[in-house]
């Protein structure tokens, strides 16, 4: 069964350069090795989900140009776990940007076992 994943679980972009954090916002009481739990809210750009480093989907003449993060929900959330009736993203969510890329989960951010019920 999928983990769910914490505030500080590790993404990557397909098209970005660089992983990144999570920061989850969208609750403040439901933890797990005392970080919160991330729920399909957790996808707002710049405030959940920073910029991937630079954009291999904007070419420049020095490279890439640097990462805009156009995020829209988490995908392929648990279907049953929810807190205050908003999904739970687990380790197999992935998240759409704008642009073209796709987020995925790298590192969920905790060292237990906490599995959803899916």
């Amino acid at each position: 069964m999928p983990q769910k994943i914490t505030d500080t679980a590790k993404l990557k972009c397909d098209k970005g350069t660089a992983p990144v954090n999570l920061a989850v916002t969208s609750q403040d009481y439901s933890t797990f090795d005392d970080k919160l739990v991330a729920t399909e809210e957790d996808a707002k750009p710049n405030e959940n989900i920073k910029p991937f480093g630079k954009c291999k989907l904007k070419p420049t003449p020095g490279g890439y140009a640097p990462c805009q993060p156009k995020t829209k929900k988490w995908t392929k959330t648990a279907k049953l776990d929810q807190i205050n009736e908003m999904k739970i993203v687990l380790e197999t969510s992935e998240c759409l940007c704008g642009t073209g890329g796709k987020i995925t989960i790298i590192q969920k951010g905790h060292q237990g076992i906490i599995e959803a019920e899916e």
